[in-house]
């Protein structure tokens, strides 16, 4: 199994501390729900939250959509060979069953996340939900899971090709791969000290999906050919 974590996701409520600004009340009404029960969005809500701490990577909810639509849909996952969580900045982990279709629509996505995160599940009343919510750190979910390697992605690690990255750590070895789930901003030295190993994929900085499309490509050309 491959286990994959987007960590540090910019994937949260509005925070307390900006609930009252006037722009997030103007868009909460016109949503018609509570400040506190939207979905922090730096593509509405710049001006209310840039004196946050860490606002650059806060705020992202599209980089989730993007890489769980790409994740859940791959032949990896299809065959059962993948387990994808999301890891937010306010320090919860998303668990997501491996059947579990997310919108394609980002309108019904963004709905659908403020639904799981204030009410800890979806569906809210089930028994087996598809998606659920636990208070836990990456150290946390490196204890649930218990994989046989830890490996970051960042760019200032070991260069490594994704083809030698999927055969250095072998789906047989029940890896975990750490990827920052935010646009901007460093991976915090907590979760660094997690990594048994620290590997860049390209010389330069790319998007969190398309490390996600790399990393997939790389592992279904190996184990599913």
């Amino acid at each position: 199994m491959l286990h994959i974590c987007l960590v540090e996701s910019g994937l949260e409520l509005v925070p307390k501390e900006i609930s009252k600004h006037p722009l997030i009340r103007r868009y909460a009404k016109k949503r018609g729900k509570k400040p506190s029960k939207v979905l922090l969005d730096i593509s509405f809500h710049y001006h209310a939250m840039k004196n946050l701490k860490d606002f650059n990577k806060r705020g992202r909810p599209d980089i989730v959509h993007f890489c769980l639509l790409e994740a859940l849909g791959s032949p990896l996952n299809k065959m059962a060979l993948l387990r994808i969580y999301v890891h937010t900045y306010d320090g919860k982990v998303v668990f997501i069953d491996p059947s579990t279709r997310i919108p394609k629509n980002y309108i019904r996505f963004v709905g659908l996340m403020e639904q799981l995160l204030d009410k800890g599940k979806v569906p809210p009343n089930s028994s087996s939900p598809l998606l659920w919510i636990r208070e836990m750190s990456v150290k946390d979910l490196i204890g649930h899971v218990k994989p046989g390697t830890v490996i970051l992605l960042d760019e200032k690690g070991k260069k490594m090709s994704v083809h030698e990255l999927a055969k250095k750590f072998p789906i047989g070895d029940n890896p975990l791969i750490l990827i920052g789930g935010f646009q901007r901003g460093n991976i915090s030295q907590e979760i660094r000290e997690q990594a048994d190993y620290i590997v860049s994929i390209f010389k330069e900085t790319l998007e969190t999906w398309i490390v996600i499309s790399r990393i997939l490509c790389a592992y279904e050309h190996i184990y599913t050919a």
